[in-house]
């Protein structure tokens, strides 16, 4: 499982880094440019997670193909969408640029209004790359192939660094551009991260006597369909659970920049642990699916249990450091001192959280394995939508709670949610294991 699920974490992690890497970079232009990041990534991750999401149902199709041994199959699963892909992108990025269009005229201060429309723009750019470089990530993890994943991000993140620096600030004679180069330099990066996971992808079957290319599948409707309904529902979980979050950014705009600026380093942190699990939820999800797809049900469900384990030790690791040294986390974005004074406690709120963040995200890579992508729809539905959203925005806006009140709400919903996945996946693996 470590083998498997190490590369998939540091994954994960360099995914996340480029968002910290816009944060961070930004940082030296003051409180409201980090808003401006915050709140475009807030609105891009929205929809282009839906899209991410649709295409999840490649861990359980390409994984359990593979387990069979048919690899025909995970050839045309991949062909079907790479197609999937060029369909959706289109919608996705009307709806970025329509609200890009609208954040002056929601409240939001123009300070950080006019820099995050620009900033959201430029993002959505970046869109065909980001569903293409998922369609071929989903695709490696599938077959085994998780090595070269790292490695794409690995350079894609030095790649955005470096991007973030000269276009921010202008250096290297490139013009200064602020918080719209930092967008560039992210949109580079994934053009990037794609084509390296292509080429990989090509390079591998051509050597295993099955080349990719040769007998590319033609677009099959019904195929699409097939994708799409197993993947809507783990797309509509990601929507329901990132919508959630950036719901809460949102209406962190509304109160003052300082509060704002400090919730998206908060929640960079947060987000930052969470790729661990997350990455031991893909993992989770591949060796679930290779063990049904063997018809090993019982190994499936150690398989399971164990990447469950590993995410529960590691966030429990998380909380302790958040807990003992928030002063210096919250120091390496800025050294503002309104920031400082409030940004402890709400990693504070966020170590609280953390054991059940963990048992969520890897019970949903679990169950995906077994071909389940309902029930963690469902379940973050009610936990977010109908129970920690509402309290969350009514201890801060009506309780005057600020910021600590939407952290107090989210918490709850986080609770709730990994209460129902661990029960599910217990029960579902195991009835699985009584049938077989």
């Amino acid at each position: 499982m470590i083998v498997l699920a190490l590369p998939v974490v540091l994954s994960e992690i360099g995914w996340m880094l480029q968002s910290i890497v816009d944060t961070i970079m930004v940082g030296g232009l003051g409180p409201s440019a980090i808003g401006a990041v915050a709140l475009g990534n807030a609105v891009y991750y929205t929809p282009s997670m839906f899209g991410f999401g649709l295409l999840l149902g490649l861990d359980t199709l390409v994984s359990q193909a593979y387990g069979r041994g048919d690899h025909e199959a995970c050839h045309h699963w991949l062909a079907q969408s790479v197609y999937l892909a060029c369909i959706i992108t289109p919608p996705l990025m009307l709806f970025g640029i329509a609200f890009s269009l609208g954040f002056a005229h929601i409240g939001i201060a123009p300070s950080v209004a006019i820099p995050a429309g620009a900033y959201l723009r430029i993002l959505t750019l970046g869109t065909l790359p980001l569903l293409l470089y998922a369609a071929a990530r989903r695709y490696l993890q599938g077959v085994g192939q998780v090595r070269v994943i790292t490695v794409a991000f690995v350079f894609a993140n030095i790649l955005n660094w470096f991007g973030n620096w000269a276009l921010i600030y202008g250096k290297f004679g490139f013009p200064r551009l602020g918080v719209p180069g930092s967008a560039i330099s992210t949109c580079v990066a994934r053009v990037s991260m794609a084509a390296i996971l292509f080429f990989y992808a090509w390079r591998y079957e051509a050597r295993r006597g099955h080349p990719l290319f040769r007998h590319w599948a033609r677009i099959s409707l019904l195929k699409i369909c097939q994708l799409a309904r197993l993947g809507a529902p783990a797309a509509g979980q990601i929507v329901l659970e990132v919508g959630a979050w950036n719901l809460a950014t949102l209406a962190a705009g509304w109160l003052t920049p300082v509060q704002l600026a400090t919730h998206q380093i908060a929640l960079n942190y947060a987000s930052f642990t969470y790729m661990v699990p997350l990455g031991l939820s893909s993992a989770a999800a591949v060796s679930v699916g290779h063990a049904i797809g063997a018809g090993d049900v019982a190994k499936a469900r150690r398989a399971g249990w164990l990447a469950i384990a590993l995410g529960v030790g590691f966030m429990l690791l998380a909380a302790i450091a958040f807990f003992v040294a928030p002063g210096p986390l919250i120091a390496l974005y800025t050294r503002d001192a309104a920031v400082m004074a409030v940004g402890p406690s709400l990693l504070g709120l966020a170590a609280i959280f953390q054991v059940f963040d963990g048992i969520q995200a890897v019970s949903t890579g679990a169950l995906r394995g077994l071909g389940e992508t309902r029930v963690a729809m469902w379940a973050n539905f009610f936990g977010y939508w109908l129970l920690g959203l509402p309290l969350g925005i009514a201890s801060c806006f009506l309780l005057h709670w600020g910021i600590y009140g939407l952290w107090i709400g989210l918490t709850v919903a986080l609770i709730v949610i990994s209460v129902i996945l661990i029960y599910r996946w217990n029960r579902d693996s195991n009835r699985s294991l009584s049938v077989s």
